[in-house]
């Protein structure tokens, strides 16, 4: 059995409106999510706007993360740096905090010289240097650099890389991911707009924003494309659709924000230079919650 196959959600951090973490939110939050049928948590993913916080804000909030979650579920802390010595740092950090695997993204400032062999070298340090296994997070939305199918095949064979994360959605790029890697290797989709798409094509679940408001539907549509009821999984993956684009591809981590704020999570503005979602945007992403028959709270 593939110990992080299944459907995680990358959790927001969220901040007071004095610009600080909000830990006894970030508590209040997991005790909820640990209520429904996730596989676990990622704690400064993207969605965690993880580059925007400090070392120590981002090492505290992985110690709250990890205090919430029972240790019969996951915990994956995101990891990386521009380094290989701060994401080993880092890492080392998150590990002896306790998490359960790291999630490390592609270095990308010197995007140039982000080749193959660059990568391979990166995460092979990485993962001889960690106590917990590593999984790649290839997102290009994000980074603007690619981690090739290439990579992915040479870093799978190393012991201590159990997986990846990949953020897109070419779905022939995820379907080499799955050919060209071993079956102990976790691939992990995390765009839920082409969820349905990146299961069938192989993926063992998903990190997904989307899995935050309706973790339930997320795991049933993993469920259902397992069992082989296709037409059921897609009709799901429509449905998902206009709330999956809203907290993801349109609004981002502000949307999401404003999502989690209006289903009763706390969640908090976004940190600068991100800003919160205006009133129109509230507004639609209340209507479309409303969908879904959730109580919501004024806002």
């Amino acid at each position: 059995m593939k110990r992080f196959a299944g459907i995680h959600t990358p959790i927001v951090t969220p901040f007071q409106q004095n610009d600080t973490v909000d830990e006894a939110g970030l508590r209040a939050n997991i005790a909820r999510w640990m209520q429904s049928p996730l596989t676990g948590l990622v704690v400064l993913g993207s969605n965690g706007e993880a580059p925007q916080l400090d070392d120590a804000e981002a090492d505290r909030a992985v110690s709250v993360a990890r205090e919430s979650v029972p240790r019969d579920r996951i915990l994956i802390a995101g990891t990386g740096r521009e380094s290989t010595r701060a994401t080993i740092a880092a890492t080392r950090r998150a590990a002896a905090a306790g998490v359960d695997a790291v999630l490390v993204r592609t270095p990308s400032f010197f995007k140039a010289q982000m080749t193959t062999d660059v990568f391979v070298r990166h995460y092979t340090e990485v993962a001889e240097a960690s106590p917990v296994p590593v999984l790649l997070y290839n997102v290009a939305m994000f980074t603007g650099v690619n981690l090739a199918p290439d990579a992915v095949a040479r870093l799978a064979a190393h012991p201590n890389i159990a997986g990846m994360k990949e953020s897109g959605s070419d779905i022939g790029q995820i379907a080499e991911y799955v050919s060209r890697t071993p079956d102990t290797f976790v691939v992990l989709a995390g765009s839920a707009t082409t969820l349905f798409h990146a299961l069938c094509a192989g993926c063992d679940g998903a990190i997904l924003a989307l899995a935050a408001l309706v973790p339930g539907e997320c795991v049933r549509l993993r469920t259902l494309v397992a069992e082989g009821r296709l037409e059921e999984a897609r009709a799901l993956q429509l449905r998902l659709m206009p709330l999956a684009k809203a907290v993801g591809t349109s609004y981002g981590v502000p949307g999401l924000k404003a999502a989690l704020e209006l289903m009763g999570f706390a969640a908090g503005p976004p940190r600068p230079p991100l800003r919160a979602a205006g009133a129109d945007v509230v507004e639609k992403i209340r209507a479309e919650l409303a969908t879904w028959d959730f109580a919501l709270q004024p806002r």
